[in-house]
This record gives structure tokens, sequence and C-alpha cells, in this order.
């Protein structure tokens, strides 16, 4: 028969709030006085904010579209960010950047300028809660120093707690990696080895003016058109149903609505093109589709039986990124 424990006396005189509770081992005594284990105490907490999967990180930051496009779609793009309250001393700027060589989650030029990179595993489930944590650490880090990967405190700040959230957000794609370094154009060995096998990895990739989260990008048989959409996707689904049964689903002759996919709780259409189609050519035809989809979302009638396919082809072509 298992032995009865004692019942642990609370240790009344030790008041800590919650977030200021230190991280002790699982199955030592909470520091908050509980009487029992951490894991069971505070530690349940810390473990579950960790692991809680926000589905929606870059809501209520200007340019969410462009935000998960840069996070899953674009290989070299940068972005200027605006703090909150200004810029500390000896901070020129913060860039944000899909990625930094070796993986850096940041890193801090010799000059104090900072650069964010947005394509890097998280330690937790919240992206925005993590780059946060990042970014406020890069601001403090040595000139000529990259930021290593960390653990952002459960109760720690978001981006949109440190961004400014008036201020527009505004990427730039790029053909390479050049913003990397400095001085690019006189990178000599290692370095300038280095962005020559990154540059021939990326897929050529450019953003369509004027619309929000859309890209097009070169692939090897067809390109692409992937345009993130802040819209709810019940509603996004029946709308794309309604144009595609109606025969408006295509951009321009030639061009094909082939399924989506789903990122950071928004959904991305995703279009073939003939492989001589441009950019360029692509964005006047891309913005007549937006208002034929504006006019599909304003109709809340019944999908038609045909409509009723349409979607249910649409639904099995979707695709998860994360």
């Amino acid at each position: 028969m298992a032995k009865k424990r004692r019942p642990q006396p609370r240790a009344a005189a030790v008041q800590i709030k919650d977030g200021e509770v230190p991280v002790v081992g699982a199955r030592e005594p909470c520091p908050c006085g509980s009487g029992r284990r951490y894991k069971a105490c505070h530690g349940r907490q810390a473990a579950h904010a960790a692991t809680e999967l926000v589905r929606r990180p870059f809501e209520g930051l200007p340019g969410e579209c462009d935000w998960v496009a840069l996070r899953e779609l674009v290989p070299a793009a940068t972005a200027p960010l605006t703090l909150k309250g200004g810029l500390p001393e000896g901070v020129p700027s913060v860039t944000l950047a899909t990625v930094l060589p070796m993986a850096w989650p940041a890193l801090r030029r010799d000059n104090g300028a900072v650069l964010l990179a947005l394509q890097n595993d998280t330690a937790s489930g919240d992206i925005s809660r993590d780059l946060a944590d990042t970014l406020q650490r890069a601001l403090v880090t040595e000139p000529g120093h990259p930021v290593v990967a960390g653990r952002a405190p459960v109760d720690g700040p978001r981006l949109q707690d440190l961004l400014d959230l008036n201020a527009p957000f505004e990427p730039t794609v790029h053909t390479g990696f050049e913003f990397w370094v400095e001085n690019a154009e006189n990178a000599t060995g290692e370095v300038a080895a280095s962005l020559e096998r990154a540059n021939a990895a990326a897929i050529p990739t450019a953003r369509i003016p004027g619309l929000e989260g859309a890209y097009w990008c070169e692939a090897p048989e067809k390109n692409h058109l992937r345009w993130v959409t802040a819209h709810p996707e019940e509603q996004l689904l029946d709308a794309l149903a309604r144009l595609h049964a109606a025969g408006t689903s295509s951009l321009v002759e030639g061009t094909r609505l082939v399924g989506s996919f789903r990122a950071h709780g928004l959904v991305v259409p995703v279009w073939d093109l003939p492989s001589s189609m441009g950019a360029d050519e692509i964005a006047e035809p891309a913005a007549a589709f937006q208002e034929r989809l504006a006019k599909a979302l304003a109709t809340d009638t019944p999908l038609t039986a045909e409509e009723r396919r349409a979607r249910g082809g649409l639904t099995n072509r979707q695709i998860t990124l994360s």
C-alpha cells in the first residue's frame, strides 16, 4: 500500500506574481509557495503557453498578407520595420529579412543596424512572440555579431507590442541575397561563393504592385501566381467556387486556378501561368480578378450543385504550409 504523503505547508511569506516565477526543475517545489511541484503549478501554465499554436501570428500587423508571404513563399526579400517610440541609441535601422546566412535568427551589423530573420524555426507556437524576443535581444547585441536562438518568455511581448502599427509594411523582393553583407559587390572568397550558391537556389519571385500578398514566381515548367488573402476561409472558398463554376476563376487565357495553400490562418489561392508570362503581364489581369472576387464575396445565396462540386474540388486541392 502506498505511503501517504504528509500535506506540505504553504509558504505564505513568498509572494511573487505571474510572470515573475523563475524556471526550476519540473519535480522541484514551485517557487510560488503553493507546496506543489513546479510541473503541476506554474510550470503547467508555462508549458501550455510555449506549445499553444497561435493560428494567425501576424494578425493586427500592417501588411499581414505580406508577412505570411515572406515567411512561406518568398526566398529573398527585406522590409524596414518601425519601432514604437523610435530606435534605441546606436541602432540606425531595423530591417526584416526573409532569411539570414547560417540560419541566424538576427544579426547586428558593424554599424549597429539590425537584421531580423523571418524564416526560422521557432521555439513556441507563437511566431510573433518568438520574433519579438529575438528582436529585443538583437537591439542589445554587440555590433558585428549574430543573435543566437533562444526561448521567449511566455509573458513576453509580441511584434504587435513592439512595432508601430501605423507604419506601412513595404517589402522589397530581391533577385539574390546580396543584402546579407555590406558592399556585396566587393565580396571575395568564401563570402562570394556562399552568395553565389544561395542565389542559384532561389526561385525568381516578384511582388505584384498594388496587390497585397500577391507574388509571381518562375518555375521550370510553368510560372505561378500565389496570392495570400485575408478573407475568411469558408467565405473565400464559396466565392472561388462561384467563379470557377462560372468559368471566370482564371486570370486570363492560358492561366488556371489550381488550388490553394493554408498558411498562418490565411488562404493562398494559386494559379498556373504560362512559362512565358512574366510578373508585369499578370498585374492587370490579377487586378481585374480582384474585382470579380469582390462581387462573388458579396453574394450570399446558397451554392448551386455545380458550385458545390467546384468547391469540393478546390478543397481537395488545399495544402497546409503551417
